[in-house]
């Protein structure tokens, strides 16, 4: 079954019986990114028809997937659907070391640089802010010292 087919019938299943089906029962497989592409699809619709417990169940099973390949696109899929706690777990991880040189090499991170500057924005400031924190509990504040070699270069 096709993504589309397979939000629809997870959409109306929804409306009729108060749950969504596993994905699990419907594919014979739990694959994460089916799960992922679905949820996206069933927010927007979720958001759309004021399914205000759809839209619950999509948030938590998107923030419990989040990958790196697809949190770029999710951030700006959240900010478009205005899950305020959603974009805060996307900015979380992204902002992670670990994790903000891999998204910055995604095509995810291409379309923010590209469709949502606002969001880039907002994400590098969330960078700079954690950056100051940390430079702040170190006990080093904003002041950063070099001595005259470090600026002109080895003399």
């Amino acid at each position: 079954m096709c993504s589309h087919g397979l939000w629809a019938v997870m959409f109306l299943h929804f409306n009729y019986w108060d749950e969504l089906l596993d994905m699990q029962d419907v594919m014979g497989t739990d694959l994460k990114w089916a799960a992922t592409l679905v949820a996206r699809h069933l927010l927007a619709a979720a958001d759309r028809y004021a399914l205000q417990r759809l839209r619950t169940i999509c948030e938590s099973q998107l923030c419990e997937g989040i990958s790196i390949n697809t949190v770029a696109t999710n951030y700006a899929l959240a900010e478009q659907h205005h899950c305020f706690q959603l974009k805060s777990a996307y900015l979380k991880f992204i902002s992670l070391p670990e994790n903000l040189k891999a998204v910055m090499e995604t095509d995810g991170f291409d379309y923010l640089k590209e469709g949502c500057p606002c969001l880039l924005s907002e994400l590098l400031e969330y960078v700079v802010r954690l950056s100051e924190h940390s430079l702040a509990s170190l006990g080093h504040g904003k002041e950063l010292y070099v001595d005259g070699c470090d600026v002109m270069g080895d003399e």
